[in-house]
């Protein structure tokens, strides 16, 4: 049965989240043992089905050396098998699976599954619901071990609420699902912590881009993409001004 991108995407991120659950809960392993273990694992699921599935299409993947291959793809697959590889070890629910993938630069596809989640959560950019809107302060999931300074200021400047969380792409899923309305990260990341959840944001209708309100650009020769914010719409500008006025 031949599946759209996002179904694939979607199907495999399910199973990754499962094979990871099963891995932690043969209660061999723990901590940073049982983190290396799930990265590796659900990795070797991804990248073999995802190259069965789209041989034609490139590949990045933050558990895979990266061959550079993938800059004359026009269509390319980029995956973080375990994101909040920390949490997942400590058996927190706060991680995540990413499958996503860019077209010419941009996120356009993808899914990111919540496994920790009670009965497990998958997200993608073909299901889905109207946003939530929140009628109180301002809510902001930042780190639980490094927020943003910038997260901060808006929250102060906005006399918002903060909410510790753990992994980016639970963090973003987070305002999908209502649980808040803004996710500013400046503390540096890579394109695999960003691009399934902005592509499913996206397709949410939320307001994605870096912190100085430029485009967020997958696919390029240094993966490296240090800043994200994802937010309500009617939200953006706002908080965009407060992060260049440096509040």
């Amino acid at each position: 049965m031949s599946m759209t991108d996002t179904q694939l995407a979607a199907h495999l991120a399910k199973i990754a989240g499962k094979i990871l659950l099963q891995v932690r809960d043969s209660g061999m392993l723990r901590g940073k043992a049982l983190g290396n273990a799930g990265d590796e694992t659900a990795n070797q699921f991804l990248v073999h089905t995802l190259r069965a599935q789209r041989p034609d299409d490139g590949l990045l993947s933050e558990e895979s050396k990266d061959t550079k291959d993938r800059l004359g793809k026009s269509r390319v697959w980029i995956i973080d098998p375990v994101d909040g590889t920390r949490e997942y070890g400590e058996e927190r629910a706060d991680w995540a699976v990413h499958v996503g993938l860019a077209i010419n630069g941009v996120a356009t596809s993808g899914a990111v599954a919540l496994p920790g989640l009670d009965g497990g959560i998958v997200l993608d950019t073909e299901n889905v619901a109207p946003l939530i809107k929140h009628k109180g302060k301002p809510r902001l999931v930042i780190s639980r071990t490094r927020p943003a300074k910038e997260a901060v200021a808006v929250a102060q400047a906005l006399g918002g609420e903060t909410i510790p969380m753990g992994s980016a792409g639970a963090k973003a899923m987070a305002i999908v699902r209502g649980e808040a309305e803004i996710y500013l990260h400046s503390g540096g990341q890579y394109e695999w912590d960003s691009c399934a959840p902005v592509a499913v944001a996206l397709a949410h209708g939320l307001h994605c881009s870096r912190i100085d309100g430029s485009r967020l650009r997958y696919n390029q020769d240094d993966s490296y993409l240090p800043d994200l914010l994802i937010c309500q719409p009617e939200l953006a500008e706002q908080v965009l001004s407060i992060v260049a006025s440096g509040a």
